[in-house]
């Protein structure tokens, strides 16, 4: 499976895009990844224009402290859960509201919840 479909990618493109002019932008995640068997989640909003491998958005390792930041696209593709499954693509998330406001919850409850 691929990790981000050709829509997602132009979408978090166009995210980048304008990120990277300055604007002020606080976009709905784009794609939510994940491993099966393991508690690792990652809500992407933008890829970045110069480097199309490098996401941003919310990513949380299952160690009870989601973070924003950046993060390697190969390097989720190479991430393994417990029984050695790849990371997936969530085909059914579709997000409900803003990256800050998953954001918040998560470092509420200490995980994403979506």
């Amino acid at each position: 499976m691929t990790l981000i479909t050709k829509a997602q990618r132009e979408a978090m493109l166009e995210n980048g895009r304008l990120s990277a002019a300055g604007q002020d932008i606080d976009p709905a995640p784009i794609v939510k990844l994940f491993t099966p068997d393991g508690a690792a989640t990652w809500l992407l909003t933008e890829l970045d224009p110069a480097d199309p491998d490098i996401a941003f958005g919310l990513c949380d390792l299952g160690m009870q402290c989601p973070e924003l930041g950046s993060v390697r696209i190969s390097e989720i593709a190479e991430v393994r859960g417990k029984l050695g499954l790849p990371v997936e693509r969530d085909r059914h998330f579709t997000a409900d509201k803003p990256l800050s406001a998953y954001a918040r919850a998560a470092h509420r409850a200490g995980a994403i919840r979506t």
